[in-house]
């Protein structure tokens, strides 16, 4: 681009050029060859001239007939206006000029000569213009100017011929010119190609590194989206183990424990008699805070690891945890659970989707009515949890919600499913996870 440019530039200046200096030239020697003509025609006339007036001259010395003077008299008037024309076009031309002021002489002299002997002829003098007749000095004078216009038309013809040759030269130049301006214009042009094409093979060794380094990178995301999507699951496997056996030890290590103190607090109030009130209260009191704690270790225990989805199933499950959810919170919570098979990974997720759900309407919804729903369309099951609270814009959603909605969502997409979110703000949240339906693993302990 940088050489072919400038040399495109180049050829139509050079193009230009050439059509200029070929288009004065050519003008200049139309001009000339014009001028030429001029003088040819103007010498002719001359001569022609001359030869009438030579004519008319001696019919009128021979016959004496008046009407001889007529050619003569107009031939004669006119001569003087074609030797200056003819002066005026032989200024430019030197030695042309210097035989034309001897023609003009010759001219001035025959003129002289005939005028002479046709003044006598009117006189009377037969003798005088027999003898100025019979002299040759009108005939030499004749000659010579014959002679020079000859020599005159010839420098025309001269003139007129260097001029065709000067038009054939400014054509040949002018074909020349083109041909070698047609020839750069064409190697510019090849230049032009042959870059085009080499910024072209750039541009695609550029483009297929670009794809390359984008295969390169989508296949780094790939294998690192399903290297972290593998570690949350892991991650929450981990987390479920470490629930369930938290959820063991707290029921054999701490129910155990709490089991042994109620019956000892009972076995001391049996033995105390009615007359100790004081220790009747106290032991009491005792017996309360015992038994709220044996609820509270249910409670985390159910939280960790339901026994309740092991034990009664996943609809039964789900009714506890949304009527418990619902005396916390004192809201309005329905049901509307379908039996559904589902492997116990499955089931487990559906359970965490819903407590997740629960929880986080407890903290943000503001809701008063709260609507849980399983489905089974025989192929996949459907599970909705649905609020009348405040609802949230779900592209700006706190953070510490959004990692519960993305907890849950890779909770479903790892299980197979789908889970979509819709929430206006001012008109509640429907949370809907959509799971392929499986046929219920056998427990390995069964």
């Amino acid at each position: 681009m940088a050489i072919s440019l400038p040399l495109a530039i180049l050829a139509a200046a050079v193009l230009i050029a050439i059509n200029e200096t070929g288009h004065s030239r050519s003008m200049a020697a139309l001009s000339s060859m014009a001028q030429v003509q001029q003088t040819r025609s103007g010498v002719t006339q001359l001569l022609q001239h001359m030869l009438d007036a030579e004519t008319g001259q001696r019919g009128y010395l021979l016959t004496g007939d008046a009407r001889y003077l007529e050619p003569y008299e107009s031939a004669t008037s006119v001569i003087a206006q074609n030797l200056d024309a003819l002066r005026g076009l032989y200024l430019q031309h030197p030695r042309e000029l210097e035989l034309f002021a001897e023609l003009s002489r010759n001219v001035q002299r025959k003129l002289a000569e005939m005028d002479v002997s046709v003044r006598l002829r009117k006189q009377g003098h037969e003798d005088a213009w027999k003898f100025v007749l019979s002299t040759d000095v009108g005939q030499e004078h004749m000659n010579a100017i014959r002679e020079q216009s000859a020599q005159l038309l010839q420098a025309a013809l001269l003139r007129q011929a260097a001029g065709e040759a000067q038009i054939t030269q400014a054509l040949q130049l002018s074909r020349i010119g083109i041909a070698l301006v047609a020839m750069v214009g064409l190697l510019a042009f090849y230049m032009y190609l042959r870059q085009t094409r080499r910024l072209q093979a750039v541009d695609q060794r550029v483009q297929e590194d670009l794809q390359r380094e984008r295969d390169l990178l989508g296949q780094q995301v790939k294998e690192r989206t399903a290297s972290l999507a593998e570690l949350a699951t892991h991650l929450q496997e981990v987390r479920e183990r470490e629930r369930g056996h938290l959820a063991r030890e707290l029921h054999d290590e701490l129910g155990a424990l709490l089991t042994a103190a109620k019956l000892d607090v009972a076995r001391l109030k049996s033995r105390l008699g009615a007359d100790s009130p004081d220790a009747q209260q106290r032991i009491q009191h005792l017996t309360d805070t015992l038994n709220s704690g044996i609820a509270l270790k249910r409670r985390i225990i159910e939280d960790l690891r339901p026994s309740s989805l092991t034990n009664l199933g996943l609809v039964t499950s789900l009714e506890i945890l949304a009527r418990e959810f619902g005396e916390r919170s004192v809201l309005s919570v329905t049901t509307s659970l379908e039996p559904v098979e589902l492997d116990e990974a499955a089931q487990l997720t559906v359970y965490r989707l819903v407590q997740e759900s629960l929880t986080n309407i407890g903290k943000y919804a503001r809701a008063q009515q709260v609507h849980v729903s399983v489905q089974n369309y025989g192929n996949h099951v459907t599970v909705e949890v649905e609020d009348d609270g405040q609802g949230f814009d779900t592209s700006r959603t706190a953070p510490a919600a959004s990692h519960g909605l993305a907890g849950m969502r890779h909770r479903v997409e790892a299980a197979g499913g789908r889970l979509t979110i819709h929430s206006t703000a001012g008109q509640g949240t429907r949370i809907s996870a959509t799971l392929p339906l499986r046929t219920q693993v056998p427990r390995a302990d069964a």
